[in-house]
């Protein structure tokens, strides 16, 4: 895999990024590190955390991912200087009050966050340090209208990018990123920090899979035309689009036990669990097969090839699943098929937007 410029940073990294939300919840300790030796290995050199994982966050499990990332750190001298690593500070509450006490996310705030994570991952240095989700009231996670009575935003954005500046003249971030954003956030980040010669945004990471496509409505262009570069989370729609729940469902004795959206109530209250998000993978499932790919093999080639994408993030729960994700690495699409692709999301558009 030739390696990719990470916006105007300094970052060159992988188009495959190993997400690791599931470690602490999911994943125990000794499967992450088995998963972070194996993608090393197989020459994935950029990974993704956050402060608030592992997903489904719960205060007992709080920097939990971090933490077990760390411990990788430390038991294998020498790993960390071969990867790039990303991690978020969590934007302002979303019934968390373990992560911060407040309801905004103020430049102290951003700061305080940033250490503790290094702590937590035992380094100096975060190499992408990304905001979570806007501190404004933006349309995110499941929700596709912004409601301007909701508006409780407490920070500015300039007061965020200075607190983020001050991480990286002491040494402790070297980019920035944003994540979960809107055309209109990219554009003010990037204006003010050109504005006032503040860091210059890097990156946006933002869903996108076949069943999520909207970062193509607007936010593509906003990317390209300012030299951003989209980071692709959840390329599998949560597992939707490996074809594990066609036959099953996403409910009930036969969908499977370990799965995530099975597994999670909560998780099906959100876009993954809706009607019209599984009746669109199985669509997409099926195209696949009957183009003598498996689902998993469509789904992220999708991600994989398309201009819009900088690196996928893959997440996965086994060995055995991320190296059939890093596998799928170097297949292409026709342009039949991707015609079909587009057929589909015409009748069904972005269920799981």
């Amino acid at each position: 895999m030739q390696k990719i410029r990470l916006g105007r940073s300094d970052l060159h990294v992988t188009p495959i990024c190993l997400g690791t939300m599931t470690f602490g919840e999911q994943v125990d300790e000794p499967t992450a590190h088995a998963i972070l030796a194996r993608s090393l290995e197989r020459g994935v050199d950029f990974i993704d955390t956050a402060e608030m994982y592992s997903v489904p966050t719960r205060q007992e499990t709080y920097g939990a991912t971090e933490t077990i990332i760390g411990n990788w750190f430390a038991a294998n001298p020498g790993a960390r200087r071969k990867l790039t690593l990303a991690s978020k500070v969590a934007g302002p509450l979303r019934n968390t009050p373990w992560v911060r006490e407040g309801v905004g996310m103020t430049g102290a705030d951003i700061v305080a966050s940033c250490d503790a994570s290094l702590k937590r991952l035992q380094t100096d240095v975060i190499d992408l340090y990304q905001i979570h989700w806007p501190e404004r009231h933006v349309p995110a996670f499941g929700n596709i209208y912004y409601d301007p009575a909701k508006e409780v935003s407490q920070t500015p954005i300039r007061e965020q990018l200075e607190a983020l500046a001050g991480l990286v003249k002491a040494g402790k971030i070297r980019a920035i990123g944003l994540s979960n954003e809107t055309p209109y956030g990219v554009h003010e980040f990037v204006r003010l920090a050109e504005e006032h010669g503040l860091p210059r945004v890097a990156t946006v990471q933002n869903v996108y899979n076949l069943a999520s496509r909207g970062a193509e409505n607007g936010l593509d262009e906003t990317m390209h035309r300012l030299g951003v570069s989209l980071l692709a989370y959840s390329p599998l729609a949560y597992g939707l689009l490996t074809g594990k729940y066609d036959q099953s469902g996403i409910t009930g004795p036969d969908a499977p036990q370990e799965a995530r959206i099975t597994r999670y109530e909560s998780v099906r209250k959100l876009r993954w669990g809706r009607p019209d998000a599984l009746k669109a993978a199985r669509r997409y499932n099926q195209l696949a097969r009957d183009n003598g790919l498996t689902p998993v093999k469509l789904a992220l080639a999708f991600c994989y090839t398309k201009w819009q994408v900088a690196s996928t993030i893959i997440g996965v729960r086994t060995v055995e699943q991320l190296d059939e994700d890093i596998d799928a690495w170097g297949t292409t699409l026709s342009p039949e098929l991707l015609a079909q692709i587009d057929a589909i999301r015409w009748e069904i558009r972005d269920p799981a937007a």
